[in-house]
């Protein structure tokens, strides 16, 4: 289940965004962090399974109706279970108007992600 990003997640957020490549830096970490609690285009969503956080996805809002997935990241334990698909799936489902789409480091991950949800229809 797909849940907002609250400040008393933080660590946790933190953590699993430092699985991904371009977050292993602690001062790179901690600004990104600092621009999804400022900016309101920026949004920390959280992949809760049997009550453990297990995943992350993070999205910058744009104009025009689009919604760029900047992070995804599961826990190393938790992996190749399809979390981080259905994390991308449940955010179209939550906000069917938006078009999501990926970034330089997101894209090939979310396209797979299409294929697989054209493949289950």
């Amino acid at each position: 289940m797909l849940i907002r990003f609250k400040k008393s997640y933080e660590k946790i957020a933190m953590g699993l965004l430092s699985f991904m490549p371009m977050e292993k830096d602690i001062k790179r970490l901690q600004a990104t962090m600092k621009d999804y609690e400022q900016n309101d285009d920026w949004q920390l969503y959280l992949w809760k399974e049997d009550d453990a956080i297990v995943g992350i996805i993070g999205t910058v809002k744009h104009d025009a109706g689009v919604l760029e997935i900047q992070h995804i990241s599961v826990n190393p334990s938790h992996r190749q279970a399809g979390i981080g698909t259905k994390m991308v799936q449940e955010l179209q489902t939550i906000l069917p108007n938006i078009t999501v789409c990926g970034n330089e480091q997101t894209s090939s991950f979310c396209e797979k992600c299409k294929e697989v949800e054209h493949n289950v229809h």
